[in-house]
């Protein structure tokens, strides 16, 4: 008999998107919530975690919204706990919190370095890192269960093996623009994270990959896109012809986070209509 199922089917899945407030982050949590799965936003600002939960229930009444200041690093361990005990567990995490300061190289203030690498590197690790403890130690006691054999205690339901990790880079992960040094280095390190952890996490089941926005309409590309003449470089350098808009990387990361995608891992996918392809 064939299988009805979607591949792309995330029912029964409970995911965290940080910076989910707004922009892609938002979008993507739509996605994975259209797609089945039970999603939390996690943000700085309430009054935007409001707006955005609001929205998120209209699509699925299980959602749910967190305060998350992912440059306290002191502080996201204990989030990290508290947020997992919430949601019951957490087997998609969409590392997606960052930032940026543009500054000519020479005059960059080196505490809008610190802070733009600990937003977008130190603070995804460390999520990440948490996330793949609580997932490997479901799977061992799984494991563990399985090895004293019947009659054992029900110990770890099956769903518990693995998990799906999803960083945002850019394509300054593979490009540089003037007046961005951190933010590019910051993307390239990501890069590197998502094959690094890739490696370190299969034997556990657990899939570590990226989206790579183009120029995408977002807050944080603001001056970007309001600039007439660098908004016309884009449109012109970009053979899709438009800038992207949030909603075009929520196909992809369904894709990369759901069971279509279970022999994919240590990859990013450039969703940039094919700025890169013209480099």
């Amino acid at each position: 008999m064939a299988h009805t199922e979607s591949p792309f089917d995330l029912t029964g899945h409970r995911a965290l998107v940080t910076g989910g407030s707004a922009g892609i982050g938002l979008a993507i949590a739509r996605g994975l919530a259209r797609s089945g799965a039970t999603v939390a936003v996690a943000g700085r600002t309430p009054e935007r975690l409001s707006r955005a939960l609001a929205e998120l229930q209209e699509i699925r009444p299980d959602a749910r919204a967190f305060t998350l200041d992912v440059s306290d690093a002191a502080a996201l361990p204990g989030r990290w706990a508290e947020i997992s005990a919430a949601l019951g567990g957490v087997d998609i995490l969409v590392n997606n919190a960052g930032t940026t300061w543009r500054s000519p190289a020479h005059t960059l203030p080196l505490d809008k370095w610190d802070e733009v690498i600990a937003t977008n590197v130190r603070a995804p690790f460390v999520l990440a890192q948490l996330f793949a403890r609580e997932r490997i130690a479901a799977a061992e006691a799984l494991g563990a269960d399985r090895a004293a054999g019947p009659g054992s205690p029900a110990g770890v339901p099956e769903s518990s093996r693995g998990g799906t990790i999803l960083f945002t880079a850019s394509i300054l992960s593979e490009q540089a623009r003037k007046d961005n040094a951190p933010y590019a280095a910051s993307k390239g390190a990501i890069r590197q994270l998502v094959k690094a952890l890739a490696i370190d996490w299969a034997p556990w089941g657990i899939r570590v990959n990226a989206v790579g926005p183009g120029y995408i309409r977002t807050d944080l590309t603001r001056p970007l896109h309001e600039d007439p003449a660098f908004s016309a470089w884009i449109v012109g350098h970009t053979p899709l012809g438009r800038w992207g808009e949030p909603d075009d990387l929520a196909g992809a990361a369904v894709f990369l986070c759901s069971p279509a995608a279970s022999f994919i891992t240590g990859q990013v996918l450039y969703v940039d209509g094919g700025f890169l392809a013209t480099l």
